[in-house]
């Protein structure tokens, strides 16, 4: 099941299912993307945390018994459905955080990966141990992993399926910082980023996303635009006279 708790404007979104290390099958899935979809289009929340029930893992991957039953139409669309939770944390215009609270494999390592921000425990243990059930990454791993960490050390986790723990994965840049409890630190960012303008937030997403794909001269007349846009915002007008007048800005989203 999905759990979503919200403190002020961040939700935090729990997968719940300690007792299968919060592994996913078609239904929580499902569920997750839902749930997602709600939290994008609620104006009362500015940024969302995304981690495991428990104290033992994060996300550890898909329902293998369940896999093991799919034909190939049905693990296509699984695969499909994985990437559209990923695609939702990676695109939706308010800032996504995981917190890696233990085993993320897989899967789990998948949605980490999608989420823009990444904080680990120093009990996490990340991978893509697919290669040893005789399959690939499915909901994006081989494209994010090259994104985040570089196109040797993605091939080198994909190939090898070999598990990093966090130290090696805040190394290799798969987490930005390992931090006890993981949660308390993504909540804690996630806080401060809801106090930002989130049209600029929006806009920074768009804009970084689009960074290591499509043409670099496009990319940055797109940038150049959006920066020039904002200055119509209500947002940019009050986050500079907010400077001007020495005070903490208030900003509405628009």
């Amino acid at each position: 099941m999905i759990r979503v708790e919200q403190e002020r404007a961040v939700a935090t979104v729990y997968v719940d299912r300690p007792d299968a290390m919060n592994a996913l099958d078609v239904a929580t899935l499902t569920e997750l993307r839902d749930r997602l979809v709600e939290l994008r289009d609620d104006d009362a929340v500015k940024a969302v945390v995304l981690t495991g029930a428990g104290d033992r893992a994060f996300i550890a991957g898909a329902d293998i018994k369940a896999m093991s039953a799919m034909d190939a139409d049905a693990a296509k669309a699984w695969g499909e459905l994985g990437h559209d939770v990923a695609r939702r944390l990676e695109s939706m215009p308010k800032p996504t955080i995981a917190a890696i609270n233990g085993f993320a494999l897989g899967g789990g390592c998948e949605l980490a990966a999608a989420c823009d921000i990444r904080y680990a425990s120093s009990r996490a243990k990340l991978g893509q141990p697919e290669i040893n059930l005789g399959i690939i990454p499915g909901w994006g791993g081989t494209q994010r992993l090259a994104r985040v960490c570089g196109l040797g050390v993605a091939k080198d986790l994909i190939l090898t399926g070999r598990v990093v723990d966090a130290e090696e994965a805040l190394r290799i840049g798969l987490v930005n910082a390992v931090h006890e409890p993981a949660l308390d630190k993504a909540r804690e960012v996630a806080q401060l980023l809801a106090s930002k303008s989130p049209v600029a937030l929006a806009a920074a997403k768009r804009a970084t996303n689009a960074a290591l794909q499509g043409d670099h001269g496009a990319n940055l007349e797109r940038e150049a635009d959006a920066f020039g846009e904002l200055f119509a915002s209500e947002d940019a007008k009050e986050g500079m006279t907010a400077f001007v007048e020495k005070r903490d800005p208030v900003f509405k989203g628009r």
